[in-house]
């Protein structure tokens, strides 16, 4: 076989039967070798859109994404995409094609060192530089990219390697790497932390739901009666019909869980890493709490803050081990009741008047289909979706969130919805972010995919307006998109149904219309550009000091 079929073939038995992609002419054998391939190749508009396609598709699935690109300006259209997949954890193979091995180094048309750039924004990046190297290196890559804590990893392959043979080398699936039990001391330290405590809370992160852990947690908060906040990524984790979930913490979190985590005295923190966006200023995070933390990875234990006791392992083994003897009835009580004084009402939408984001995203919440699929840009409308909308899934909300990418929602939902032809897939964009990667409508035109997107447009960069507002003195600088483009006829121009809307009797309507639309739909939301995402923790604060309303406005 050539370097392509054997990349092929290796991957149809892997069991990928899906890749995202764009051609150029270093990659141009493997596209050659695709046509008498089984595997279904989505081509998308721009390379950083078929990566985030293929993290929606991972994502969505909780398995290895694929995506393929040239030398040259093709791979590096892919980094901010890598850079996102690591700070998120995302299991992602990409394949690069390179300039044939005798022009490396002579500044080659379309010669990048894509190995260089990479090694920063990737769990590992690899060149093959022998044909022999090539289905190992592919073996390696998928082992690296699954085992512990996932992330992207690079193969990037010379021309002249994809055009000439290999040898077919039987390469055995990789085994996975067997991780350390926690000893029956750890547990048992664990277990007298929780015991001892009186007031603890459980602070879960995106790890559960990618080792596949959520039965095991949602067994272990029901078991134990434990309180439980959430981080963005964590989101649909726990069971939000459960009585001691108080939903998001950290800068732009519920009241409820900010003030829960800055009271308890033990914090269970599981599959997360105390992001500084969740703890606000460090050292008066949980400032009378203890700390048991539980992770696959040992660079995240003690990095921001000493734990008392670390277990370090496979959620699904270690969780069934913890066990809390002792009650915490006067705690429970005092959760249930700040839950309760602290709710969001949500009042029906008043004829006339300007569409209330919160309000619109809790009526969609309602709407939606018990699996449907979430995806975001980032900003305002991205806060929004983390705060009022209810997830039954990790995999139901795909959100940017250690790199915050701009741009990340709709490929995303391209990628979940190749994944999951049956369901409901909703991209909640901002116009600002929505304009990033917006030739992807051309993708959703081409197959056709039956995406809906929720665009809610205030004419600003709303997130970075809104810190200008408040912490630099309203001085407003490159915010305004008052001139953004009619969204309804940009969808028309790619034969994609919209429609319009801007007061809130309009939005149950326009919601079921576009939900029940047999294709892709836009509809296109015009909010009041004064709108703010509250609470807000500002900067170099301590979370229970956050701004629960508005401290001033804007004309």
């Amino acid at each position: 076989m050539t370097g392509a079929q054997a990349i092929l073939d290796y991957l149809s038995q892997q069991g990928i039967d899906t890749i995202f992609g764009y051609p150029g002419g270093a990659i141009m054998p493997l596209y050659d070798a695709m046509i008498e391939s089984p595997i279904k190749h989505y081509l998308c508009r721009h390379e950083q859109g078929a990566a985030f396609a293929a993290i929606g598709y991972a994502r969505s699935t909780n398995s290895v994404g694929v995506c393929v690109a040239t030398s040259g300006p093709g791979a590096t259209n892919l980094l901010t995409s890598l850079a996102d997949a690591k700070l998120d954890s995302v299991p992602l193979v990409v394949i690069t094609g390179q300039v044939a091995r005798p022009s490396m180094g002579s500044d080659a048309f379309q010669e990048v060192d894509v190995l260089g750039l990479s090694l920063s924004i990737c769990k590992h990046s690899m060149q093959v530089m022998d044909p022999q190297d090539l289905l190992p290196s592919l073996s390696n890559a998928f082992q690296i990219a699954s085992e512990g804590r996932p992330g992207p990893v690079l193969v990037d392959v010379p021309k002249d390697i994809l055009m000439g043979a290999v040898p077919e080398i039987l390469t055995q699936p990789a085994k996975d790497t067997v991780y350390s039990h926690c000893s029956e001391q750890q547990i048992e330290q664990a277990n007298q932390l929780m015991d001892q405590s009186r007031s603890p809370i459980v602070y879960v992160g995106g790890g559960v739901g990618m080792a596949d852990a959520v039965s095991s947690f949602r067994h272990f908060v029901a078991r134990n009666h434990f309180p439980v906040v959430s981080t963005l990524k964590g989101l649909g984790c726990a069971d939000h019909r459960h009585g001691g979930y108080l939903g998001m913490l950290g800068m732009h979190g519920l009241p409820a869980a900010n003030l829960a985590v800055q009271q308890c005295d033990l914090l269970i923190v599981i599959g997360a890493r105390l992001d500084d966006r969740v703890t606000g200023k460090l050292d008066e995070f949980a400032p009378n709490a203890k700390l048991l933390h539980i992770d696959i990875d040992p660079a995240e234990i003690n990095k921001r803050r000493h734990a008392e006791v670390s277990l370090l392992g496979n959620l699904n083994d270690i969780l069934p081990q913890l066990t809390c003897i002792t009650e915490k009835s006067d705690w429970l009580e005092y959760i249930h009741q700040l839950k309760q004084q602290k709710s969001r009402i949500y009042s029906a939408q008043q004829p006339g008047q300007p569409v209330d984001a919160p309000s619109m995203l809790r009526t969609l919440s309602e709407q939606i289909s018990h699996d449907a699929v979430i995806t975001c840009d980032v900003g305002q409308h991205q806060m929004w979706v983390a705060q009022h909308m209810l997830f039954n899934h990790p995999t139901c909300h795909l959100s940017s969130g250690g790199l915050g990418t701009m741009g990340f929602g709709l490929p995303a939902a391209i990628g979940a919805q190749v994944a999951h032809p049956d369901k409901q897939v909703i991209a909640v964009c901002g116009d600002g972010s929505f304009m990033m990667n917006v030739q992807e409508l051309a993708t959703l035109r081409r197959y056709p995919l039956p995406v809906k997107i929720l665009l809610l447009d205030n004419q600003r960069l709303g997130m970075v307006k809104q810190w200008q507002e408040l912490f630099h003195e309203q001085r407003y600088s490159e915010t305004d998109l008052s001139d953004n483009p009619d969204f309804a006829r940009v969808a028309a121009a790619f034969d994609i149904a919209s429609e319009v809307i801007q007061h809130g009797e309009q939005v149950a309507a326009a919601l079921q219309r576009m939900l029940a639309h047999s294709g892709p739909y836009l509809l296109h939301v015009q909010l009041n550009s004064t709108d703010n995402v509250w609470p807000i923790v500002p900067p170099n604060t301590a979370n229970h000091k956050m701004w629960e309303q508005p401290k001033c406005t804007t004309n």
